[in-house]
């Protein structure tokens, strides 16, 4: 696993891979770790306050506690429906999107105070493993997105990122647990 610092974030040119992809059971799963220059609860406000999500994932609608049901459109071309099934603030969110259809996949956000800064594990299971390489070049984009949100500067463009990463995560590959 790689830890970034999101201090920085991604730029044309740079493709240092931030995620990991994995196999669990014959199920993709991508795994975002880095750490931003917020507190906890500035950066638990970021991924989780709908006006907040729209600057840098996309718009959220809907019941957002525990049980709740929501629809959402991402910066990614993904829309569907979503359903939070954890919601501990400010530490913990795991939503499952797509439930009940083959796409289904869950999302577990945690997030861990380090001094002044705070540090995010975003890691999304439940894709098929031929395409993994694309779901890891997407996360990564929404991540370097989010800490440009966060620094108070321009994301690079989503897909020109999302193309340019998935050269290296394909190279990469997919390690089994």
């Amino acid at each position: 696993m790689t830890e970034a610092d999101m201090t920085g974030h991604g730029t044309a040119g740079d493709t240092r891979i931030t995620g990991s992809l994995r196999s669990d059971g014959g199920v993709g799963v991508v795994r975002m770790q880095g750490t931003y220059p917020t507190g906890i609860d500035d950066l638990w406000s970021a991924v989780t306050d709908p006006e907040r999500l729209a600057r840098w994932i996309g718009e959220v609608e809907g019941d957002l506690r525990p049980g709740g049901e929501f629809r959402a459109s991402f910066t990614s071309g993904w829309a569907g429906p979503g359903r939070v099934e954890t919601c501990e603030p400010p530490s913990r969110l795991r939503v499952r999107l797509d439930p009940g259809t083959d796409d289904e996949t869950v999302v577990e956000a945690e997030l861990v105070p380090d001094g002044d800064h705070t540090l995010l594990v975003v890691e999304e299971r439940g894709f098929p493993l031929d395409q993994l390489p694309t779901y890891g070049a997407g996360w990564q984009a929404h991540v370097e997105d989010l800490a440009a949100y966060v620094a108070g500067v321009a994301a690079a463009d989503w897909s020109a990122r999302w193309h340019e990463l998935i050269p290296d995560y394909r190279q990469r590959g997919v390690t089994t647990t």
